[in-house]
């Protein structure tokens, strides 16, 4: 059996599921492949946003493709950042850096938080 020439949502989803769920790269490089097929071409932003509501799509477009924001923007279905306005004062100075944590000694090393914002 030969595949189609023209992708459906429900075989991109099953290859998505497949490479997540086995670990298969090459059904994750043709899920991709199709994505960015309907990401790229105006013709397929329909099914391209409709197909991001799965949550596996929705990952590959904000690790890999980053095209599902910029397409609903330029259709004016989602609204653009809005520059905050410009005060007068002075410009900010950068926050100075804050020290890495040292490991203790004789333990483990600890790792930096990715978030250093969020309390554990």
């Amino acid at each position: 059996m030969t595949p189609s020439s023209r992708p459906s949502r429900a075989v991109i989803i099953d290859q998505l599921k497949r490479a997540s769920k086995k670990g298969d790269r090459v059904a994750l490089a043709l899920a991709v492949e199709h994505m960015k097929l309907w990401a790229y071409s105006p013709r397929y932003w329909q099914k391209y946003l409709q197909l991001l509501t799965h949550p596996l799509a929705r990952l590959v477009d904000l690790t890999v493709i980053k095209q599902g924001e910029k397409i609903a923007r330029q259709k004016g279905w989602v609204q653009g950042r809005t520059k905050p306005a410009r005060s007068s004062a002075k410009p900010r100075t950068p926050e100075p850096r804050r020290p890495r944590p040292r490991p203790a000694k004789g333990g483990s090393p600890v790792q930096p938080s990715l978030f250093p914002d969020i309390a554990p």
